[in-house]
């Protein structure tokens, strides 16, 4: 009984943690490969960038859908509108 206290307990301690992670990086374009391991790769500011990548591999490259465009000078200024 002891034992799965500590593992519930210890489950609740990680899974915020966990849950706060960035799935992927901020760049505006991801290649996500196919194959026995679906992944994606957000490394690229273009489609253009990208499609080197994918050529000649089960790939494609798409728009990342987490992308936050960094906030701009006027952003402040925005704000107290």
């Amino acid at each position: 009984m002891r034992f799965g206290a500590m593992v519930l307990t210890a489950a609740g301690l990680l899974l915020p943690a966990a849950a706060a992670a960035q799935p992927y990086d901020n760049y505006p374009v991801c290649l996500r490969v196919y194959g026995p391991v679906r992944y994606d790769e957000c490394r690229y500011v273009s489609i253009e960038q990208c499609r080197p990548s994918a050529s000649g591999i089960a790939g494609q490259c798409v728009v990342n859908p987490w992308y936050q465009p960094p906030a701009g000078p006027n952003a402040r200024r925005a704000q107290r509108r």
